[in-house]
């Protein structure tokens, strides 16, 4: 079995905001057992900046790009460092890998990061997976290592992604707040209410929150992959998760897993516009399965370029298609509505082909 474990900067780090290295020796010592059991394990971790915070003799996290990429680029060698001496007690081999969503954009840097993970995989090396926060830009201030997580999930085939944090997993309502909420277990389809519950950050030393855990699942979820939120505390959690014992909450995933390359578009490339399309175009492209022509288009939000990903909205403002255009924003507001039969000489008959369009849940 293969499976990814993530763990945000809260659960790795003290009140005090600096690391945990009883937290580290936990986490590392559970992951050493899962790889004696036999699965393979990667390791996707944040507190680059909480381990260069001291290192500096800062006692407050900056708030300027600038001065969080210097601390990160201090900070990620010294967890590395640490993470190797840990699993090298176990007789483990630990490999960085520093890579951002937008490695997942360009398709070659896609299938090059997909082959270097597993042949770290098949050489026997855990491979230890942190967002390279020295060049991040806004990811670095808000923080992206679960959408990271359930990227990488996707990208080695795993069978499930455990998502480890500081709560015992999903709630019916903040516990901080509400003494009566109770854990969900299992969650079969991740919709609005859910994403709704979530809410927003929920740890001052932590860029993430609740909602960046589930929205992680989810797509995990629809890669196929099964996904576990849980407490980073809880005794034998990763063994737990990955076998299936019951832990924290479990979202399923779907049954139908969709081809590497629309995987790809709808969750690793971010969108550079809409397009509203009429109900005609929405049923052409949902129940006929067509590609989308410019007859169906009702109007075209944003700016973006030949073979930038953009979102399908149906006239309500709902998103249902995510895909690859073959014309440019501007060249689709001039021809918006046309009959293919009218369009210029040149330009292309599709706006979305059907091989670069994925119908969205």
């Amino acid at each position: 079995m293969i499976a990814v474990v993530k763990v945000g900067t809260s659960s790795l780090t003290d009140e005090s905001g600096e690391i945990d290295d009883g937290a580290l020796a936990k986490l590392c010592a559970e992951i050493a057992s899962a790889r004696r059991d036999g699965h393979d394990v990667v390791l996707v971790s944040s507190g680059a900046i909480a381990a260069g915070l001291p290192a500096l003799g800062l006692t407050t996290r900056p708030g300027d790009i600038g001065t969080l990429q210097a601390i990160a680029s201090v900070g990620q060698p010294r967890l590395m460092a640490r993470f190797a001496e840990l699993f090298a007690a176990h007789g483990l081999l630990a490999g960085q890998v520093l890579l951002t969503p937008h490695d997942f954009g360009v398709r070659s840097q896609y299938l090059h990061a997909r082959e270097a993970l597993r042949t770290m995989l098949d050489l026997g090396v855990v491979p230890v997976v942190n967002e390279n926060d020295t060049v991040a830009d806004d990811e670095i201030r808000y923080g992206d290592n679960d959408r990271l997580a359930a990227l990488v999930s996707h990208l080695v085939h795993a069978d499930v992604l455990v998502i480890l944090t500081d709560t015992a997993g999903l709630f019916t309502a903040d516990p901080r707040l509400d003494h009566e909420a109770s854990l969900i277990e299992e969650i079969a389809e991740v919709d609005a209410a859910l994403e709704a519950l979530a809410g927003g950050a929920g740890s001052e030393r932590g860029s993430g929150g609740m909602a960046t855990k589930l929205a992680a699942a989810k797509i995990a979820a629809w890669s196929g992959v099964r996904a576990v939120i849980a407490s980073a505390r809880a005794p034998g959690v990763v063994g737990d998760a990955i076998t299936g014992r019951a832990v924290g909450t479990v979202v399923r995933p779907r049954t139908e897993r969709p081809g590497s390359r629309k995987l790809w578009i709808a969750f690793a490339r971010d969108a550079s516009g809409r397009i509203v399309v009429d109900e005609g175009a929405r049923r052409a492209l949902c129940v006929e399965q067509r590609s989308l022509l410019p007859a169906g288009v009702r109007a075209v939000e944003g700016q973006f370029a030949v073979d930038d990903a953009v979102e399908v909205v149906d006239e309500h403002g709902v998103v249902f298609a995510k895909g690859l255009v073959r014309c440019s924003a501007d060249e689709l507001r001039a021809v918006a509505g046309a009959r293919t039969d009218v369009l210029p000489e040149g330009m292309a008959h599709e706006v979305v082909h059907r091989d670069d369009l994925v119908v969205l849940p």
